[in-house]
């Protein structure tokens, strides 16, 4: 799964996401895409997940790009704890997404194909995605 190799905190506050996506809010790399509509955190299990949904539908033809990383750690403490006595230990890693991003592009597969596997990825995200293509794509 992903995860920063270091980080400058070991912990981070939440935060609030608002606005949308200023940056990698169009195709880059592949030719076929799942943008998102709403913002929210994505665990790296999650990621994980739709990647290899991906990929076992695609049957190792075609390329996958990751669009998003999980870099901000999610803290959890222990069930019945009481309450105080500082913040919980790292849980997980998440990836803060705003609504426009792309999360994942593909290439070098067909239109059914890629729509089907980006439509199986969407499924293990907990956010609303659209499925985008590149405005040159001829349908080869």
């Amino acid at each position: 799964m992903l995860s920063p190799k270091k980080t400058k905190y070991r912990k981070q506050q939440k935060g609030r996401i608002k606005g949308i996506a200023g940056r990698g809010h169009q195709l880059a790399f592949g030719t076929f895409g799942i943008k998102t509509l709403e913002e929210g955190r994505l665990t790296s299990r999650q990621i994980e997940a739709a990647r290899i949904a991906v990929t076992r539908y695609m049957k190792r033809e075609g390329q996958v790009w990751i669009r998003i990383f999980p870099d901000v750690p999610v803290t959890k403490k222990p069930a019945e704890v009481r309450m105080g006595k500082g913040k919980g230990a790292l849980d997980h890693w998440a990836a803060k997404i705003e609504p426009g991003r792309i999360l994942f592009e593909i290439e070098g597969v067909t239109l059914e194909v890629g729509r089907e596997a980006l439509r199986l990825a969407a499924q293990k995200l907990p956010v609303v995605t659209k499925f985008v293509v590149r405005r040159a794509y001829s349908g080869n």
